[in-house]
C-alpha cells in the first residue's frame, strides 16, 4: 500500500531537520578530529603539555629564609596547591567554572548557553562558555593578535583539543594550581604568589576572605578592576564574587552580608629591584657572581642557565634582622651629619667641594660625572651634539631627587640636570658590611644609602683609602717578629729616605710627641710616627706579605706611606682581613651564597668558602688585646661613653684619612666583624673639621648602633663574652708590670 502524500512529505521534513542539526555536529566532529590530528597546525605534543615554556622568577633568599628580591622577566613564583588559601580555590570555581569538578575540560551545558542565550538570544551578560581548564590552555598556549573571526573559530577547536588533554593529562587541583601560577594580576604581579604579596603583604595560604574574594575578581578584566586604580570597581567585582561563593553554599548568608561592607583594605607593597631589603647586595649578586655562575654552569643540555626566567633559588648567609639593623644605623648616623654638612657649605666658595677647589676645577669635577652619566651617554647614542647636550644639562626640568627630609627619602622638583649632579655630590655615603668570622659568612651588606639614586656599591666595588685601620696590619708583623704590646718605642720625627726621596710623618694630634709609647697604646692612640718606624724597621715589602695572607688581593705599592693607610681597598675586604683576628688566625674568604637550586628544588651548587692560616693562635690574640685598648682609650673609646654603653669585650680600629675624605671603622666581637666607610662620592667633597669628618663621627655611630640592635634582639644569640684565647700557653707577654725591657737600648737599636 502506497504512503500518502502528507506523510511522505513529513518524513522528508524530518529528514531535512535532522540533517540541519546534525551536520553542523558532524562537520564540527570532523573538524576536532582534523585538527586532533594536526590537519590545522601542530598541536602541543605530551612534553609540552608536560613542561609548559613558563618564565620563573630567580628567587634570593636570606640564611632565615626571608624572599630577599627576585630577577624576573616576569614576576611569577610556583607554589602548590596545600600553599593557597581555600577561599581563593572556592572563589575562583564558583565565579568562573561552577562545574569545574564535573566536566573533562568542555563545558557542554555551558557551550549550549552561549549558543541559545548569547549567539541566538543576543543576551550579552548571560555568561561565557570558557572553563578554567580552557583559559589556562589559553595562557599556557597565547592566542596570535588581531585574529580574524574564521581563525579564532579554529583557535577555540585547538583550545578544547588541549584543555581536554590537560584534564587527561593533570588532576583538578593541579589545573587550578596551574591556572593561579600563572594568571596576570598586573602592578607586576604574576602568579597568586607575587598577587598576595604585592597587594597584601601576605602569603596565598593566608589570605582572608574578602582579600582572596579580590584577586579572584581581577581575574575578569585586571585592568577594570584594578584595586589600586579603580578601587570601586574592585569592590563591586569582589563582592560579586561573595556573592557567587554565597550562592554555592561556600560561605553563609551572614558571611556574605557582613564581608560585602568591608572596606578593600590594601597593603599594597610593589616589588622595585632598586627597594626592599639588602638592595645593592642583590645588585651585586646578580651582575657580579649570579652572571658568572651561569657562564660557568651549564644547564645538562648545555645550554647556559637564565636568572630571569629559569626560576632558580639563591640560598644567601644575609640575616634578614642585621640586614635590616644595619641599614637602619647607616640611615639614622647620615641623617644626623647631612644637615651639619650643608650648614658647611653656606660658606663655601664653590660648593660643596673643598674650599681649596677653583671654580674651574669644580667645573670640571661636575663635567666629569656628566660625561659619566646615563642622561648624557643616551643623548650622545641619539647622535645629539655637544652643545645640544650643554643646553639639555642646563635647561630645568621635572625630577625626582634624593632627600632624607620625608621617609620615601626622595623630592619631586624641578632642576637642571647639571645642578642635580652638585645635589648628588653633597650626600654623605656609607658602605657597612658584617660578616661572621668563624663562618665567612656575610650577615649584612648595605653598600649606600639609597639604591634607587645612588647604584655604586661602597662594600665590595668602591675601594678607598683605609687610614689608620691599616696600622693593626703593620704591628700584626711588629708582634709576629716577637715584640709585646709593652714594647716602648719613642714618639719622635722620623724621617724616611726611598728613591731619592725623604718623608717625614707627623701625628694628627700632638698631645703624646716625644715621649716613649707603648706598642699598645701607639695603636690605641694612632700614632702615625711609630706606625711609620715599624714599617720602615721591617719594610714595606713585608707588611704587604702580612696583607695578603689576610685575603686581601689588591696590588699595593710597597712605598713607606702606605702605613699610612694611603693604598685603597674595599670595606668587605677590610672587615674580611680583620675576621682573621677573631678566628684564631685563619682567614675565612668572605661569603654570601650557600646554595643554590632549580626550579624543581634539586641542589645545582653549593658554596664552601676557602680558608688558610694567616697567623698563629698566640698572634691573632695578642693583637686582639692590642686592638681592645683602642676602644678602651684609644680613639673608639666613646663606645664605652654614655650613649653607647658598650662595655663587653671589643676590639676595633678607627680610620681617617687626609682632609677627612674617608672616615672608617672596623669592630670586633667574638660572633660579628663589622666594618663602616663613609664618606662622599669625590674625595674633594668632606668635612672641613675633625668634629665630624673623623671616623670615630663618621662610621664608628653606624657601627655601634648596629651592635646595639643586634644584642638587643635576642633571638640572633650574639655573644657579650670575651675572646677564646688559644688553645696552647701565650708566650708573648701582656702584663706590662711584668715586662722587662731596656728600652732604650732596645729603641735606639731600632732607630739606627
Amino acid at each position: 500500500m502506497e504512503e500518502a502524500p502528507d506523510r511522505k512529505r513529513f518524513k522528508l521534513y524530518l529528514r531535512i531537520f535532522w540533517a540541519i542539526i546534525l551536520l553542523p555536529v558532524l562537520l564540527l566532529l570532523l573538524l576536532i578530529g582534523c585538527t586532533d590530528a594536526g590537519l590545522f597546525g601542530k598541536l602541543p605534543g605530551f612534553d609540552e603539555l608536560e613542561n609548559p615554556q613558563t618564565y620563573l622568577a630567580s628567587e634570593v633568599y636570606s640564611s632565615d629564609g626571608v624572599l630577599l628580591g627576585k630577577y624576573y622577566v616576569q614576576n611569577r613564583s610556583n607554589i602548590q596547591y596545600k600553599d593557597i588559601s581555600p577561599y581563593v580555590i572556592h572563589g575562583l570555581v564558583a565565579t568562573e567554572d561552577a562545574r569545574f569538578y564535573d566536566h573533562s575540560g568542555i563545558d557542554v551545558r555551558g557551550l549550549f548557553r552561549v549558543f541559545f542565550k548569547t549567539i541566538i538570544g543576543g543576551n550579552r551578560n548571560a555568561g561565557g562558555g570558557s572553563t578554567l581548564t580552557q583559559q589556562l590552555a589559553k595562557m599556557l598556549f597565547p592566542r596570535e593578535q588581531h585574529m580574524s573571526k574564521f581563525h579564532m573559530f579554529f583557535r577555540k577547536i585547538r583550545e578544547w583539543i588541549i584543555a581536554a588533554r590537560l584534564e587527561r593529562q593533570y588532576t583538578k587541583d593541579e589545573i587550578v594550581t596551574m591556572y593561579l601560577n600563572r594568571f596576570d594580576f598586573i602592578n607586576n604581579a604574576v602568579g597568586i604568589q607575587s598577587a598576595s604579596r604585592i597587594y597584601f603583604s601576605t602569603i596565598p595560604d593566608s589570605l582572608r576572605i574578602e582579600q582572596a574574594a579580590m584577586l579572584v575578581g581581577m581575574e575578569k578584566n585586571p585592568a577594570l578592576f584594578n584595586p589600586k586604580s579603580r578601587a570601586k570597581n574592585a569592590v563591586e567585582r569582589r563582592n560579586v564574587v561573595l556573592f557567587q561563593m554565597m550562592n554555592y553554599n561556600y560561605i553563609t548568608r551572614h558571611a556574605y552580608d557582613s564581608l560585602k561592607a568591608v572596606p578593600l583594605k590594601l597593603n599594597f607593597r610593589p616589588e622595585n629591584p632598586d627597594e626592599g631589603l639588602a638592595s645593592y647586595f642583590r645588585e651585586y649578586l646578580r651582575d657580579n657572581f649570579l652572571r658568572k655562575w651561569c657562564d660557568e654552569h651549564p644547564k645538562p643540555d648545555g645550554t647556559k642557565y637564565d636568572i630571569y626566567k629559569d626560576g632558580l633559588k639563591i640560598y644567601t648567609t644575609i640575616d634578614s634582622h642585621l640586614q635590616k639593623y644595619a641599614e637602619e644605623a647607616v640611615e639614622q648616623n647620615c641623617k644626623f651629619l647631612q644637615p651639619l654638612f650643608f650648614r658647611e657649605l653656606k660658606i663655601r666658595r664653590n660648593p660643596p667641594f673643598d674650599f681649596r677647589i677653583s671654580k674651574a676645577e669644580s667645573i670640571d669635577l661636575i663635567n666629569s660625572a656628566m660625561y659619566r652619566s646615563d642622561r648624557y651617554m643616551s643623548l650622545k647614542e641619539e647622535g645629539a651634539s655637544d652643545g645640544e647636550i650643554r643646553k639639555m644639562f642646563n635647561t630645568p626640568v621635572p625630577m625626582t631627587i634624593f632627600t632624607w627630609k620625608n621617609s620615601k627619602h626622595s623630592l619631586d622638583t624641578v632642576m637642571s640636570p647639571l645642578d642635580s649632579i652638585r645635589w648628588a655630590k653633597s650626600f654623605l655615603q656609607c658602605g657597612f658590611s658584617s660578616i661572621d668570622p668563624h663562618t665567612g659568612y656575610i650577615r649584612a651588606w648595605v653598600g649606600g644609602i639609597d639604591h634607587r639614586f645612588f647604584k655604586y656599591d661602597h662594600v665590595k666595588i668602591g675601594k678607598r683609602q683605609v687610614g689608620s685601620t691599616f696600622k693593626p696590619f703593620i704591628y700584626t708583623l711588629a708582634v709576629q717578629n716577637g715584640y709585646s704590646p709593652c714594647y716602648k718605642m719613642p714618639n719622635v720625627p722620623i724621617t724616611i729616605n726611598y728613591d731619592n726621596q725623604s718623608w717625614t710623618p707627623h701625628n694628627a694630634d700632638t698631645e703624646d710627641d716625644g715621649r716613649m709609647m707603648s706598642l699598645s697604646e701607639a695603636l690605641a692612640k694612632s700614632i702615625d710616627r711609630i706606625a711609620a718606624a715599624l714599617t720602615h724597621q721591617f719594610s714595606p715589602q713585608a707588611v704587604i706579605n702580612v696583607v695578603h695572607h689576610m685575603g686581601i688581593t689588591d696590588n699595593i705599592d710597597p712605598v713607606p706611606s702606605l702605613c699610612l693607610g694611603t693604598c685603597e681597598i674595599s670595606n668587605l675586604d677590610m672587615v674580611g682581613a680583620y675576621c682573621t683576628y677573631a678566628n684564631k688566625g685563619i682567614w675565612v674568604q668572605p661569603t654570601y651564597v650557600t646554595t643554590i637550586q632549580d626550579k624543581n628544588g634539586r641542589i645545582l651548587d653549593q658554596i664552601k668558602p676557602q680558608t688558610s692560616e694567616a697567623m698563629s693562635q698566640q698572634d691573632a690574640y695578642v693583637m686582639l688585646k692590642m686592638m681592645e685598648g683602642v676602644v678602651q682609650y684609644g680613639t673608639g673609646e666613646r663606645l664605652r661613653g654614655k650613649k653607647y654603653n658598650l662595655n663587653n669585650p671589643i676590639a676595633g680600629k678607627t680610620g681617617t684619612t687626609q682632609n677627612c675624605s674617608d672616615g672608617w671603622f672596623i669592630g670586633i666581637t667574638p660572633d660579628l666583624v663589622s666594618g663602616c666607610w663613609a664618606g662622599f662620592e669625590d674625595r674633594a667633597v668632606h668635612f672641613e673639621n675633625m668634629q665630624w669628618g673623623q671616623g670615630a663621627s663618621e662610621a664608628l655611630p653606624v657601627w655601634a648602633e648596629y651592635m646595639i640592635k643586634a644584642y638587643d634582639d635576642k633571638s640572633l644569640h650574639i655573644d657579650k663574652g670575651d675572646f677564646d684565647k688559644p688553645d696552647k700557653p701565650i708566650t708573648i707577654e701582656l702584663d706590662c708590670d711584668k715586662y722587662k725591657e731596656n728600652n732604650s737600648s732596645n729603641s735606639s737599636e731600632l732607630f739606627k
